[in-house]
């Protein structure tokens, strides 16, 4: 692959080093009540146009291929809502003792509460042959639950900020995130054959827009002369996230392919990668609501803007060697149905 594909495909990366870049050198842009206005551009604009952008792209007429495969559903949902979120949270009470940056680490266990991303999980599971449907389905379903269950789970863990009382934090939640969801899914409804023909950048736009939202949200940090990033304390949590993701693959693998399980190899893939993908596109949004007027908000958003393309990284680099256990699996499963009795 040529350099200028390899720009071209890693746009969103290179763009998040270059936003932040520029929140460095131009700090007074994107502070509140800057140039830019992000307290409604940014708060309001911007958040509402990336869920409308979501609504208006979630295929949810692909989910009823997926929708009886229950028992798929309950495991993947509750490993990464329930039990991904308690583990680090055991987990940051024994890192709490260490030197980590405090905020680093309540960044980590704001990733422990993000919901399943809308497409890398899926990319990564079609990329290997896995199923797919199961995949659409419970990343798809992730993100509506996620716009209930990720503020409670934040406000359990973390609690809010003391200037935006919890009220308040759910009425913008409802009014930016969940009415333009359901504005888009209902346009889709009207513009479905449009949009299957001319397939729109949905993601381009959306991640556009994401970019804009993490430059103010480090210009608020570049801004504030009482806000240093420990490079040693970053470190070791690129470290540690490329540990939890490592482990928390092996464990869903371990968990769905048991004797009795009743997954499929295919399962196990969706299940690998869903279980353990985390949303930047849903998850830099609600921090900006739910954490409104913490001055540490872009160091708490740090740990998800690493872990973001750390997970496809990592998922990239296992596919071919994921792919083989399964056409191999598979091949064994075959065989043993082919033996006579």
């Amino acid at each position: 692959m040529g350099l200028l594909a390899r720009l071209r495909k890693e746009w969103f990366i290179i763009g998040i080093v270059l936003v932040i870049l520029s929140a460095k050198l131009l700090p007074g842009v994107g502070v509140k009540e800057g140039p830019l206005r992000p307290e409604v551009t940014i708060t309001y604009i911007a958040v509402s146009l990336i869920f409308f952008n979501s609504g208006l792209s979630l295929k949810t007429e692909e989910l009823r291929n997926a929708l009886f495969h229950v028992r798929l559903h309950l495991f993947v949902q509750s490993f990464t809502l329930v039990f991904f979120p308690l583990v680090i949270w055991l987990l940051l009470q024994v890192l709490a003792l260490t030197a980590i940056d405090q905020w680093l680490l309540k960044g980590l266990q704001t990733v422990s509460c993000m919901p399943p991303p809308v497409s890398s999980a899926v990319i990564l599971t079609k990329a290997v042959g896995g199923n797919e449907a199961a995949a659409i389905f419970n990343s798809a379903f992730g993100s509506f639950l996620g716009i209930v269950v990720t503020p409670l789970l934040l406000l359990l863990f973390l609690g809010s900020s003391s200037s935006v009382p919890f009220t308040s934090i759910f009425s913008q939640l409802f009014m930016t995130v969940v009415v333009p969801l359901i504005l888009g899914q209902v346009c889709r409804g009207f513009l479905r054959e449009c949009l299957e023909r001319r397939k729109p950048p949905f993601g381009a736009i959306s991640s556009a827009v994401l970019l804009m939202i993490i430059y103010t949200t480090f210009c608020d940090t570049f801004s504030n002369p009482n806000i240093e990033l420990d490079p040693t304390s970053l470190l070791l949590v690129v470290i540690i996230i490329f540990s939890i993701q490592v482990s928390f693959m092996l464990l869903t693998f371990a968990f769905s392919t048991r004797s009795g399980s009743g997954f499929s190899p295919a399962d196990t893939v969706a299940i690998m990668f869903c279980s353990t993908h985390k949303s930047l596109t849903l998850g830099i949004p609600m921090l900006k609501i739910v954490f409104s007027g913490y001055q540490h908000l872009s160091l708490i958003s740090v740990p998800l803007l690493i872990y973001h393309p750390a997970q496809i990284l990592l998922g990239s680099v296992l596919v071919p060697t994921i792919r083989s256990w399964m056409t191999s699996r598979q091949k064994g499963i075959k065989l043993s149905n082919l033996q006579p009795v």
